[in-house]
């Protein structure tokens, strides 16, 4: 930890610089960093003590059998706080620590994909939650009969995008189809986009008015109908890379289009990360999938059940499980893949 404490040191100095709160965004994202290390260092000063007092307790236990027990029960507490920050040492990317938006798509499969993106969307609102993480609906389109076309969430919490990022990709789901009157077998398929969430002024993310082009509509609903008499729903494109955000959640145009803005500059952060990655492959001659063409998870519901990660080959028959938001054991396989490609490196 003694690069966390340098850090921890030179972050305390600058905030108490005069012309520190200056630039309130800045002083802000500082002391979020500041407030994020201390916690880390504080728990791995917690560990240590405990280790040290479970050291003492062996040492006075003895042949006492009940004192055993509380030794086996509390070194296996300090165990899981271990892994639990070892795990957080592998989230050491430059976006990593920062919040997340987290997208959505219906793909191929028709209603069940719809329907199937929206059983994707409830079970990252319930990792979320089992996680300590905020999440929030900022823009959702509804299907024409049933579920999703797409949703967009905010997941808000210590190293979100982090933890988050692995879920990129394409996930199939098979299964008997409850919108097919004979009852067969479908599989569907779902994009999911995870993007870092990217400061207003961050310098790998700058937007300039003059880049922008604002369009204001009439927000609509499942099947098309309008929803608001007013023009309160906003597209914005971003002319120098052509990426277009939408946001029609809110009543206000103003808030949709702080929303809009908001999954812009994470979209362009999220480009900026894939061009890297891509250059970095290309050096290294590897090639990069993306987008569809990433299937990462298959959710097999019928004719056996098994939900398996393709990258890792982590799998569990208990696919409720997942679908209620159990998604860790394949977050931590994933990141714990990630270190030792980059080891290998």
């Amino acid at each position: 930890m003694p690069a966390k404490e340098r850090e921890i040191n030179e972050l305390e100095a600058a905030s108490g610089e005069p012309e520190f709160w200056n630039d309130a965004q800045h002083a802000q994202r500082v002391m979020r960093r500041l407030s994020g290390l201390r916690q880390q260092v504080e728990r791995w000063s917690d560990l240590r003590r405990q280790a040290a007092d479970l050291r003492e307790l062996v040492e006075l236990a003895g042949g006492d059998e009940e004192m055993q027990a509380e030794i086996a029960s509390e070194t296996e507490r300090v165990l899981d706080g271990l892994n639990q920050l070892e795990l957080e040492l592998l989230l050491n990317g430059p976006w990593d620590d920062h919040d997340a938006i987290l997208a959505v798509h219906a793909g191929t499969g028709g209603v069940d994909a719809q329907d199937w993106a929206e059983m994707l969307m409830r079970m990252y609102l319930r990792w979320a939650t089992r996680n300590g993480f905020k999440a929030e609906v900022l823009d959702t389109t509804e299907g024409e009969e049933a579920g999703i076309k797409s949703v967009t969430l905010e997941i808000r919490g210590p190293n979100a995008y982090g933890y988050a990022k692995g879920e990129a990709g394409t996930h199939r789901l098979v299964r008997l189809s409850p919108f097919d009157a004979a009852h067969r077998r479908h599989t569907a398929f779902a994009l999911v986009e995870v993007l870092p969430q990217a400061d207003d002024d961050d310098a790998e993310t700058p937007i300039r008015d003059d880049d922008l082009r604002i369009d204001t509509y009439r927000s609509s609903g499942a099947g098309g109908q309008h929803v608001n008499k007013t023009d309160s729903a906003v597209r914005i494109t971003h002319l120098p890379t052509g990426i277009v955000v939408t946001c029609q959640n809110e009543r206000s145009q103003i808030q949709n289009r702080e929303t809009a803005m908001k999954i812009l500059r994470a979209r362009l952060a999220e480009l900026a990360v894939r061009q890297r990655e891509e250059e970095q492959a290309r050096l290294k001659g590897e090639h990069v999938a993306a987008g569809w063409g990433n299937r990462i998870r298959s959710y097999v519901l019928q004719p056996y059940t098994m939900v398996t990660d393709h990258r890792t080959e982590h799998s569990t028959g208990n696919v409720q499980a997942v679908l209620e938001g159990e998604i860790e054991p394949f977050i931590e396989a994933y990141l714990h893949q990630q270190l030792g490609e980059e080891q290998e490196t």
